[in-house]
């Protein structure tokens, strides 16, 4: 490499050191960017409406429900089995 192109490019370590402000206005401004992110990300998300917001709570009302039957079921049926294995009862 010849001293000319080095000094056309520079290396990334002269770039990183060259950037400009002040480390906490940087800091400052980076949050910043973020929050006009988020900001923007949030405004493209679809609400539900009010009968799929009702729709859904229902679903998982009985989801839950059938999960608890299922895992009640199950340990009244091991309770049983233990019962009888280990008291002969």
């Amino acid at each position: 490499m010849t001293e000319s192109s080095t000094a056309k490019t520079g290396s990334r370590a002269t770039q990183k050191r060259s950037a400009p402000g002040n480390p906490v206005s940087r800091l400052f401004a980076a949050i910043a960017l973020f929050v006009r992110q988020i900001i923007d990300e949030l405004r493209k998300v679809v609400r539900p409406t009010g009968s799929e917001l009702l729709n859904y709570t229902v679903v998982v009302i009985f989801f839950v429900l059938a999960i608890m039957a299922i895992v009640s079921g199950l340990d009244f049926l091991f309770h049983r089995l233990i019962l009888l294995v280990f008291a002969g009862t």
